[in-house]
């Protein structure tokens, strides 16, 4: 294989900018197929994004033998159906995050995937992002020592759409969703942490439904700690006034901290006994297209992708941990 040629199940909003137009921008890579439920929504993104083919049915795109590798850009109700199906018909696997929708359906994905011998990433973007690399960078620099705790705080007011009972979107449904914004957006925050400090042994936390606006919870309060003995908090509340709003993380080490938000590129801040130091890093047009590259170069045996099932199975335990499904 010189080439991954990839089918795309699901096209919503994620994939029209984010993660879609990067897989023919990446060398060696192209898509071939796009699978959408409703036929015309599916030809009107083929047509759009210069996708030769496009159908309303899955398994034209993972009984073809064309295809390499198949992108599940649904729900995470859906994401270990398709997984396994698609592991089944031995192509490898590119799934959206959270992973799943409940950390057993995880291990069912990973457990698939090994049995036919495919390779299972979840796009969990961050970990090749030049902004948070830079972190990485600082931190592996010693630059604020050993460190010693982390501080998540994610405030956000509710989306327009949260007070429409008729027009809710899937992330707020725990049925689709497997919890709410908390699985959402708490798993990119968690998924980094893992990448830059180690797995978390340990995690416990509270949650609550404030503003009732939906079925799933709104509130969450949680402690846990690494293996590395690193302690962590976190507080999110996606019920804020409509001006409130603080998406902030800060490590805290021995000689320091750095503080950095997760859904903006707000400058990285440093304070150490040098003084203080900011760092402005944007986000490219196409955020995945890093993390799909490494993807392709690792199924093509030129290199290793760095956001894995296994790493993505300790993101959902750690939030399922938190929210008490486990």
């Amino acid at each position: 294989m010189n080439k991954v040629k990839w089918g795309m199940i699901g096209a919503g909003d994620v994939t029209e900018v984010k993660s879609g137009p990067a897989f023919n921008k990446v060398e060696n890579s192209e898509i071939r197929y796009v699978m959408r439920r409703n036929l015309d929504k599916a030809e009107d993104y083929a047509n759009r994004h210069h996708i030769p083919n496009f159908t309303n049915d899955a398994d034209q795109i993972l009984n073809n033998p064309e295809i390499d590798a198949v992108y599940i850009a649904t729900p995470p109700s859906t994401h270990a159906h398709y997984a396994i199906k698609a592991a089944n018909a031995k192509k490898h696997v590119y799934v959206e995050k959270p992973m799943a929708s409940s950390y057993q359906e995880c291990k069912d994905m990973i457990r698939s995937c090994r049995k036919n011998g495919v390779y299972l990433f979840i796009a969990y973007y961050r970990r090749e992002l030049d902004y948070f690399k830079k972190i990485k960078s600082i931190v592996d620099s010693n630059l604020i020592g050993k460190i010693k705790s982390v501080d998540i705080k994610l405030l956000l007011p509710a989306n327009e759409s949260d007070y429409d009972k008729d027009s809710q979107n899937w992330r707020v449904n725990p049925d689709i969703a497997g919890a709410g914004y908390f699985y959402d957006l708490a798993s990119h925050q968690f998924d980094f942490l893992d990448y830059l400090l180690g797995p978390i042994k340990a995690a416990s936390g509270y949650s609550a439904n404030q503003a009732n606006l939906y079925k799933a919870e709104d509130a969450v309060s949680s402690s846990f700690i690494f293996e590395s003995n690193i302690v962590g908090s976190g507080n999110w509340c996606f019920s804020m006034g409509r001006n409130e709003r603080l998406d902030k993380t800060v490590l805290y080490g021995d000689e320091g901290e750095i503080s950095f938000s997760y859904f903006e590129p707000r400058p990285i801040r440093l304070k150490n006994k040098n003084g203080e130091e900011l760092f402005e890093i944007g986000y490219p047009q196409h955020v995945q297209q890093q993390l799909i590259n490494s993807i392709v170069n690792n199924i093509l045996g030129k290199g290793n992708c760095l956001s894995t099932g296994e790493s993505g199975a300790r993101t959902n335990w750690v939030m399922d941990s938190i929210l008490n499904k486990i």
